[in-house]
């Protein structure tokens, strides 16, 4: 059985969509003759934890780990939460003026390059080496972000025979936050060359999306393979559907992913339709930004909203099987195109109907479209997501409110490992 090292920085009980990717394919890879050896860190700082999926690590599965020094730790002696929202990635637009954040922004996009994980790189380098060697380990995943990990595969590639396989579930120098990091120019290089290097470097890169991929290639000459998020197929105890007419969003709403003109299409099905009033609930489950909570009640729907806070993995598949109709949103930017939430193809799997809300040529389109179901709405397109809404309502009113997507095998995450071997396979020869 070929043996394969997976370096990655999220692993139960960290909670999230970054941990569930490599969980899932560290769950199936042996049903494809290929041993997998983790490697993660001893004592993390996991902003949002899920101690349910501690249940879900394979029992046979080794697992490697190595103390990381946390900058963060430190940080939150300043300002807990403010740390905690730039370690998660998520930077709050309407308090980006504060001289605390600048600062902390500052230092995490000057100080810290790539991230604040970097400080593991080292060690790492130094234990694995040894490790690869003496147990007979020529295949190396590294995965990101964060993107410290990449320059572990990196290092560990110098002067050796290693196969290294870059994976990004997220992009480098493109995603949207990296432009809000106050970095100087030598920063901003710093983090373009590194880039570059481990795209270059590496035996073969992985993405989550296709818009992630071409960009990639204007930059490498490696062989790139999309292999997106999935989910996992499960024979499900039968659970019955809310009685009400329930709209849900599963997962983070930010301050800039705030889809106004959905909330003044729901609160204007309120006003118009007795029915509709007395049936809809609008309910969030995971963090909220403040922002789109007021939103929300600037539009009146105050007392439709069930605003639940962060619920464990186990629990969000819950709430999306007994949910009527699933919210998708994503930021209207360009940055934010070549982002496919993990969590799209959870929803898939549960035939509720979904109302997407994103970006122009966004890469979920191309996904909703393969498996022919209805695709995203843009933020400015009121009307069209309001006359869908109330179509899902007549249908959820006459008890035939359900949507049966095509072709959905092909993201489950066995399915997904399969590819995955594939890829291992191939680099290894």
């Amino acid at each position: 059985m070929q043996k394969v090292l997976i370096i990655t920085y999220y692993w139960p009980p960290a909670g999230g969509p970054g941990v569930q990717r490599w969980l899932k394919f560290a769950t199936h890879l042996k049903n494809f003759n290929i041993e997998p050896i983790l490697y993660v860190p001893e004592n993390p700082h996991y902003p949002i934890q899920d101690k349910s999926l501690l249940d879900e690590i394979p029992k046979d599965i080794k697992i490697l780990k190595k103390p990381i020094a946390e900058p963060y730790r430190f940080a939150k002696i300043f300002s807990k939460k403010k740390t905690e929202r730039i370690s998660s990635g998520i930077i709050d637009k309407k308090k980006s003026n504060s001289l605390l954040q600048n600062a902390l922004l500052f230092v995490r996009g000057n100080f810290f390059i790539p991230d604040a994980r970097k400080y593991w790189v080292k060690p790492s380098v130094e234990f694995l080496k040894n490790y690869l060697e003496e147990n007979n380990v020529s295949t190396v995943i590294t995965t990101g972000p964060p993107h410290s990990l990449h320059l572990i595969g990196l290092k560990l590639k110098e002067n050796s025979s290693l196969k290294w396989i870059a994976d990004f579930r997220d992009p480098w120098t493109s995603i949207g936050y990296h432009k809000e990091l106050k970095l100087t120019k030598f920063a901003e290089k710093k983090h373009v060359q590194l880039e570059k290097e481990v795209l270059t470097k590496a035996s073969h890169i992985l993405t989550t999306s296709f818009k992630t991929k071409q960009e990639f290639a204007t930059i490498t000459q490696k062989p790139i393979t999309v292999i997106t998020n999935g989910f996992e197929q499960k024979k499900h105890e039968k659970i019955p559907l809310d009685e009400k007419f329930t709209v849900s969003h599963i997962g983070s709403l930010l301050a800039e992913r705030n889809p106004i003109n959905l909330w003044k299409a729901l609160a204007e099905l309120v006003q118009e339709n007795r029915d509709f009033k007395e049936h809809f609930q609008l309910q969030l489950i995971g963090k909220v930004s403040g922002e789109v909570v007021q939103s929300i009640k600037n539009e009146g729907l105050q007392d439709f909203l069930l605003n639940r806070g962060y619920v464990s993995h186990r629990k969000a598949i819950e709430y999306q099987r007994k949910s009527q109709v699933l919210l998708l949103i994503e930021i209207d930017k360009k940055e934010t195109e070549a982002i496919i939430p993990g969590k799209l193809f959870e929803y898939l799997a549960t035939n509720r109907p979904i109302i997407a809300i994103g970006p122009k040529n966004w890469d979920v389109k191309k996904i909703l479209a393969d498996v022919r179901v209805s695709i995203p709405f843009l933020y400015l397109e009121k009307e069209k997501i309001k006359s869908q809404i109330l179509k899902y309502f007549k249908a959820f009113q006459e008890n035939s409110l359900k949507e049966n997507p095509v072709g959905l095998e092909k993201y489950t995450r066995k399915a997904l490992t399969e590819k995955l071997s594939e890829v291992i396979k191939k680099t290894a020869k």
